[in-house]
């Protein structure tokens, strides 16, 4: 994947959407005090996290089998757990 520019170029894509998924958990904990992600245990918030800072402090290090296995192995426990906070929250959410 990494041996070709198409594939450096769909490794920047995946690593901007994993920093924009950390920026998006860091903007809910801080609207809910840090409290709603809690609810949802089922999901290493913390580490999701902490991938964003990874990802954009220490670009450069970047380990392609890392990115690989996070997308592999983390993502689809955490769209379905997001799924399910969307419809616990129902009509709640307002989408702009």
């Amino acid at each position: 994947m990494y041996d070709s520019e198409h594939g450096i170029d769909m490794l920047d894509g995946i690593c901007m959407m994993l920093i924009a998924i950390g920026e998006s958990l860091k903007h809910i904990d801080k609207l809910t005090e840090n409290s709603f992600l809690k609810e949802y245990p089922e999901v290493d918030w913390q580490g999701a996290k902490g991938v964003r800072d990874i990802l954009s402090h220490h670009y450069f290090d970047l380990n392609s089998e890392v990115v690989f296995n996070i997308c592999n192995d983390h993502m689809p426990k955490m769209m379905e757990t997001v799924s399910k906070m969307i419809d616990d929250l129902g009509s709640e959410i307002e989408f702009s």
